[in-house]
């Protein structure tokens, strides 16, 4: 269940909503004037996230390639790859 609080609460009580954040790794949605307004959480969960939208977006380059038959045998991308390493 979300944990939604007001513009009010963050500012005074800032200290219980990071704890919140930080113990539970989740957002707090905060509401001005009754309506939605910002999520909150921790530079942990930020990063978790953002992490785990550049890795989608690697693996749908990789589906794309795939899809589109921009691929090539194992053994060569490989060879390739051992050849960059004793340059």
């Amino acid at each position: 269940m979300p944990n939604i609080r007001s513009s009010a609460d963050l500012r005074n009580s800032y200290n219980d909503i990071s704890e919140f954040c930080h113990t539970y790794c989740e957002p707090v949605f905060i509401t001005k004037n009754g309506k939605g307004d910002l999520a909150v959480m921790s530079i942990e969960t930020y990063e978790q996230l953002v992490g785990r939208f550049e890795l989608y977006g690697l693996l749908q380059d990789g589906l794309n390639d795939v899809k589109n038959e921009n691929t090539r045998p194992f053994a060569e991308a490989i060879s390739d790859l051992r050849s960059r390493r004793k340059r």
